[in-house]
């Protein structure tokens, strides 16, 4: 299939306080590491560069990946063209000693973010986001930390992720939620009964993260005899021998039908989820120019009613085996926080 560089990239409001982003956004998590050792700088800088040219220039990270050494990448690829970017970056998965934790604590979100605002070398962050809910204390406690962020002048919106309905719902009434980032894909529903529908009558943008499942939408069977050893996918429940031995099919199956469309599995995919709805922006990750150019092209692909529950009905019920994520415990399914009435402060 040729090349789709050429195609427009449309925009898109995301939320509704006025946040607006490409139609589709880049995520950089794999270019610092997770997915295989980190890539070399130089050839990353490339990478964004190309992605901001061609008009994608929503882009994804967090202080976590790396650690540390995504933000900076991101600070200095785009220095000198900050106002054609919007960066979206996070907080709240921590390590101690090791151990993976979360925290939304407010000495803990304000340091994070000063931090990050150093490394990315940038006077304010454009969606700044909650990385993962910390149960411990009430949402509202950390809300209230980033609400004043945001009058600092240091963020300008702010976002969840993986975050249940009624968190939601806490969260934005203590000040607007712009974006709600989730794991969403052919073969990633679980957020479409009760987190979608809050979203939209809150007014909330949905930003989809994996929107290729990982990959697995994109290399099939090749994905899994390809990871290196200190690719983090190898412990993902779904990537397991005797769950991917069945999860193949749902790739063979898009791939059929891929090859009927006339694209490839992975732009197949993906305009599934950019079928979501207008306030949708998923950010599939990559290290290469030409993946890049292949996820851009999914923005010109049109699928029917029909198409869309023939692409459904492949990933449906017991069709998928395995849990989505290997820390299911901190996803959204267990974010509710504790009442504010129960927290004191000291």
């Amino acid at each position: 299939m040729e090349r789709t560089t050429s195609l427009t990239v449309p925009r898109i409001k995301l939320g509704s306080q006025g946040l607006e982003v490409s139609r589709i956004g880049l995520g950089c998590m794999s270019m610092s590491g997770n997915y295989g050792p980190p890539k070399p700088e130089t050839e990353m800088i490339k990478v964004l560069h190309h992605a901001i040219d061609t008009g994608v220039t929503f882009l994804d990270t967090s202080d976590v990946y790396g650690p540390l050494i995504n933000e900076i990448l991101i600070g200095k690829a785009i220095k000198g063209m900050r106002e054609k970017v919007q960066i979206a970056t996070k907080s709240g998965i921590c390590f101690e000693d090791g151990k993976r934790g979360i925290c939304g604590e407010p000495a803990y979100v304000r340091a994070c973010c000063e931090a990050s605002l150093k490394r990315l070398d940038i006077d304010c962050i454009d969606l700044y986001y909650v990385h993962r809910i910390d149960t411990q204390l009430p949402i509202e406690v950390t809300m209230g930390e980033l609400k004043k962020l945001v009058e600092e002048g240091k963020i300008k919106y702010i976002g969840l992720s993986e975050a249940c309905a009624s968190t939601i719902r806490r969260a934005h009434s203590v000040h607007p939620i712009t974006a709600v980032q989730m794991e969403w894909s052919l073969w990633t529903r679980d957020l479409e009964e009760e987190v979608v529908p809050t979203c939209r009558e809150l007014g909330i943008g949905i930003v989809p993260y994996s929107p290729l499942g990982r990959g697995f939408f994109s290399a099939g069977t090749k994905l899994i005899e390809n990871l290196p050893d200190d690719d983090f996918r190898k412990s993902f429940p779904r990537f397991k021998p005797e769950n991917f031995k069945h999860n193949k099919q749902v790739y063979e199956k898009l791939n059929l039908m891929a090859a009927r469309k006339g694209c490839t599995p992975s732009q197949l995919a993906l305009a599934w989820v950019l079928h979501q709805g207008d306030d949708v922006c998923p950010i599939p990750g990559t290290t290469k120019i030409e993946n890049f150019n292949e996820n851009v092209g999914a923005l010109s692909i049109k699928l029917t009613a029909e198409d869309m529950k023939e692409l459904e009905s492949y990933a449906s019920g017991d069709d998928v085996k395995g849990e989505r994520h290997v820390y299911m415990s901190s996803t959204w399914i267990n974010s509710e926080t504790p009442p504010l009435s129960s927290w004191k402060a000291e």
